[in-house]
């Protein structure tokens, strides 16, 4: 079945690939049961969860947190998606390989969000997509964008404080003329910003260095 460790010592790597799933809405209770809604989502894998989040720099927007415990968003359910076996190690450079083509910079609501990433994950992994309503808010959107308010146009993340020895030149330097409190007073400002910030202080957010390539 493809499910056998290739590791040579017997030790099965098996692990669930899990989509937890959170309301962007109080709305949702409501909404949800006609099959509509506004939702964020993540992967676990290895007891981490993984999402995709905006910020203005073109480095890595994929973040890390506690399962079912993302900052500033309500928890729904979540749905197995299947097993793999894959080590920790290897599932950690995949995971770098991917922050490395989802830059906080090109999330867009209708066609680069959370839901895009998750769904990137499960199919690259399980071969499965995630279920079609949790994203359907984009494929609407893609129809009829006139629709939507414009505080649900992107889904940002602030803690760029987590790149302080980043090495790109020009990231770098908008990094250190940012601070992230300034962001945060700007971004608080932008009714074109969601952020994913942790209520009360609660919860942390860990962004995920992307792979470097050799070339």
């Amino acid at each position: 079945m493809g499910a056998e460790s290739t590791s040579g010592s017997g030790e099965s790597n098996e692990t669930q690939v899990v989509l937890n799933v959170y309301d962007l809405t109080p709305i949702n209770n409501y909404t949800f049961w006609v099959g509509f809604g506004i939702f964020h989502s993540g992967i676990e894998v290895h007891g981490k969860e993984y999402g995709f989040g905006a910020h203005d720099f073109p480095i890595s927007g994929v973040f890390e947190v506690e399962p079912r415990n993302c900052p500033g968003f309500l928890y729904r359910n979540s749905i197995q998606l299947g097993k793999i076996n894959m080590p920790p190690s290897e599932f950690r450079s995949f995971i770098e390989a991917m922050a490395s083509e989802y830059h906080g910079d090109t999330y867009h609501l209708i066609s680069k969000n959370c839901n895009h990433f998750t769904d990137d994950i499960s199919w690259r992994l399980t071969g499965r997509h995630i279920p079609g309503w949790v994203n359907r808010l984009a494929r609407l959107g893609a129809l009829c964008s006139c629709l939507l308010p414009e505080s649900l146009q992107v889904t940002s993340v602030k803690q760029l404080s987590d790149y302080p020895e980043y090495s790109d030149e020009d990231a770098s330097e908008s990094i250190s003329n940012t601070t992230p409190r300034e962001s945060a007073e700007v971004y608080d400002t932008d009714q074109e910003k969601h952020l994913l910030s942790p209520p009360g202080g609660s919860g942390e957010v860990v962004f995920v260095k992307e792979s470097k390539s050799d070339s």
